[in-house]
C-alpha cells in the first residue's frame, strides 16, 4: 500500500473516533448557594439516601434522590440573561427542569438560616468557576413559603446583592450585599449569569428573619442540637462539607471541566486554601455563616469552552470526515493514473 493510501486510511479511521466523542458531552453545572444554605444543598447535607427534614423527604419523593447528588446542576445551558423568559412561576427554584421539582414545593417547614437585616457575607459553593454576575433577591414583605414561589414574589427592582467576579477561595466566591428588614420566613432567590457562555445557575435559598439565633450550621459537625427558632417551624440550615462532597462526586452525573472560562487571568480562579480548615460554627460570631463554609476546595478547575462547544465539536467533525474523503479520492485517483500510465 502506497505512503498516500495509508495516509488517507489513517484519516478516515478517525472519523468515528471524532463522533463518538460528541455523544458523552457532559452537563455543565458548577454550584449554588452555600451561605445562606440553598435547598438542594441542605438536602444532600441531609443525605440524599435519608434526609432528616420532612421537607428534604418530601423533595426526594418528588424527584428522586439523583438531583441531590447533583446539587451543583440547577441551571440553563442557554439562559444568556432570558430568566423570566425561560422559567416560570411556580419552578424557580428547580430552573424549570423536571429533575429539580422536588425543589419547587412550596412548605413552610423548608429547613432555613437564621438571618437579620443589614450587611450580610454571601458565599456561594463553586465546583468549577467561571466569569459572571452573581445577583440575589429577597421575597417582598407578606412572602407566604406555603405558596409556589412567582416571580411577582421577588422584589426584583432591589437586588440585594451584585457581585461580577468576585475571587474564589477555599472553595467559594464571597461577596457582601445588605438584607433589608423583614420578619418570620422568607426567600433568597440567587442567579449566576456567566459572562463567557449563555449559561446560568440558580438556587433557592431560605431564610428566617428574628429567629432563635440559629444559624447555619446550627447543628454542627459533632451533631449537637441547634438553638431553638421560636419565630420559625422549620430547623436549622447547614451547608454541606468538603467531606460530603468529595464522598457524593462518585454519583453525580454532573462534569465539571470542560466549560469554563479560558482567560487564566481572571478573577474567578480560585485561590488556594493551603491550611485552611473549616471554621466551627460556634466561634463564628454571628448567625450568618454555615458550618464548613471555609473547607478547602482544591484542584477546582478553571475550564474552558461554552454552551457552543458541541456545535464546533460537530463542525470540526464534519470538517473532518470531508477532508478524509477528499484525501483518499485524491489518493485513489493517483493510484489509478498511475496504473493508466503504465
Amino acid at each position: 500500500m502506497s505512503a498516500r493510501r495509508k495516509a488517507a486510511v489513517a484519516a478516515v479511521g478517525l472519523v468515528p473516533l471524532a463522533l463518538t466523542g460528541l455523544s458523552a458531552a457532559p452537563a455543565s453545572a458548577h454550584g449554588s448557594m452555600g451561605d445562606p444554605v440553598s435547598r438542594v444543598s441542605q438536602c444532600f447535607a441531609e443525605g440524599p439516601q435519608s434526609p432528616k427534614s420532612a421537607a428534604c423527604r418530601a423533595a426526594v419523593a418528588a424527584g428522586g434522590t439523583q438531583a441531590l447528588y447533583d446539587w451543583n446542576g440547577v441551571r440553563i445551558g442557554d439562559a444568556g440573561g432570558r430568566h423570566q423568559e425561560l422559567i416560570p412561576d411556580s419552578k424557580l427554584c428547580s430552573a424549570n427542569s423536571e429533575a429539580f421539582k422536588g425543589l419547587d414545593l412550596a412548605r413552610a417547614d423548608w429547613p432555613a438560616t437564621s438571618v437579620s437585616s443589614g450587611s450580610y457575607t454571601f458565599e456561594y459553593r463553586v465546583t468549577a468557576p467561571h466569569k459572571g454576575t452573581f445577583e440575589v433577591y429577597i421575597t417582598k414583605p407578606g412572602y407566604d413559603p406555603s405558596q409556589p414561589l412567582a416571580w411577582d414574589d421577588l422584589d426584583l427592582a432591589n437586588p440585594v446583592a451584585t457581585s461580577t467576579d468576585p475571587a474564589a477561595a477555599g472553595g467559594f466566591y464571597t461577596f457582601t450585599g445588605t438584607l433589608p428588614e423583614r420578619s418570620g420566613k422568607q426567600l433568597l432567590y440567587a442567579v449566576w449569569q456567566r459572562s463567557d457562555s449563555p449559561e446560568a445557575f440558580y438556587s433557592c435559598s431560605d431564610v428566617t428573619f428574628g429567629g432563635g439565633g440559629a444559624g447555619a450550621g446550627g447543628a454542627g459537625a459533632d451533631g449537637g442540637d441547634a438553638p431553638a427558632q421560636e419565630a420559625a417551624p422549620a430547623p436549622a440550615a447547614s451547608a454541606p462539607s468538603q467531606e460530603q462532597i468529595e464522598e457524593g462526586a462518585g454519583q453525580s452525573t454532573i462534569e465539571n471541566h470542560g466549560h469554563g472560562d479560558d482567560d487564566p487571568g481572571t478573577s474567578a480562579q480560585p485561590a488556594a486554601a493551603d491550611g485552611e480548615t473549616a471554621p466551627d460554627a460556634s466561634d463564628a460570631g454571628t448567625a450568618n455563616q454555615p458550618e464548613a463554609a471555609g473547607a478547602a476546595a482544591e484542584n477546582l478547575a478553571e475550564t474552558g469552552g461554552d454552551a457552543n462547544t458541541p456545535y464546533l465539536m460537530i463542525g470540526g467533525a464534519a470538517a473532518l470526515a470531508l477532508g478524509s474523503a477528499a484525501l483518499f479520492a485524491s489518493a485513489r485517483r493517483r493510484t489509478a493514473g498511475g496504473r493508466h500510465g503504465r
